[in-house]
Order: C-alpha cells, then structure tokens, then sequence
C-alpha cells in the first residue's frame, strides 16, 4: 500500500522530517505538522489522508485531545499514537478512544511501516463498506 497518505503530528521538528523523509523513501506521501491545531487543520484540507501518526505528548493539545478531534471530524482516518515514554495508562485511554494502535517512537521503522499498512487497508475495508452500504440502499430506493 505504498502510496497512502499519512499524516505526520509531532512538536519535534528534526523527528518528524527524519520521519518524513524514511517514509517517502518507502513511497509514502507525507504531510506534516508540529501541533495538534495543524493537524486539524491539515486534515479539513486534505480529505485524502488515511493514517496519522501522531504524538502523544505535545504542548498545548495533547495527542488524547488531538485524537479526539480527529475522530469527531473524521472517523475512518486511522490513528497509530506514538510516544517517547509509554505508560499504560495513555496506551489503554488511546486505543479506548480508537487509535489503531500504540508504538514507542523508539520502535524499529519496519514494524510502524506494519502497522501503517495494517491501518490503511481497515480504513479501505470501511470505506468499501460504507460504499457497498450506500449503493444497496440507493438500489433498493429505485426498486420502490
């Protein structure tokens, strides 16, 4: 699934374009922001991102907020939070409120590339979904 489009959230700038530029090497496309506000607005004007990659600990909105708000404006896009100190207590509360899934910042490249993939095709298996749904319902309101 190289070509899915992620977002990356974190207030470490030299994290995220180190990041960025592993991710595009493996034929990502990648959108940045350095707070939890940017990412919100990056994702009211990219409707195409699938999965954010988001930091949990960052001033002003959290990531727990951030997630939060995310999945209020859009619910199909997949969340895998990431975090320089795991507690799990923040792991437990993030997966509650419907992140994919929980990683340390410390975890090798090729298992987040796992979970990214992992993340895109749940997001494309809802999305075929939702469009089977729709195309029934629309079909049985013709036969009417």
């Amino acid at each position: 699934m190289a070509g899915a489009n992620l977002l990356l959230v974190d207030d470490e700038v030299s994290f995220v374009e180190i990041l960025a530029k592993r991710l595009t090497l493996r034929e990502f496309n990648i959108s940045t922001a350095h707070s939890g506000a940017e990412a919100l607005e990056r994702l009211q004007t990219d409707p195409d991102i699938d999965v954010v990659i988001l930091d949990l600990v960052m001033p002003d909105m959290d990531g727990i907020e951030t997630m939060k708000r995310i999945k209020q404006k859009r619910p199909l896009v997949e969340v895998i939070m990431l975090s320089g100190v795991a507690t799990v207590e923040s792991a437990i509360e993030g997966m509650e409120l419907g992140a994919f899934d929980y990683l340390l910042k410390s975890s090798e490249i090729d298992t987040l590339i796992e979970k990214v993939m992992a993340a895109v095709a749940r997001k494309r298996v809802h999305e075929e979904k939702i469009a089977k749904a729709r195309l029934t319902h629309l079909n049985g309101r013709h036969s009417e």
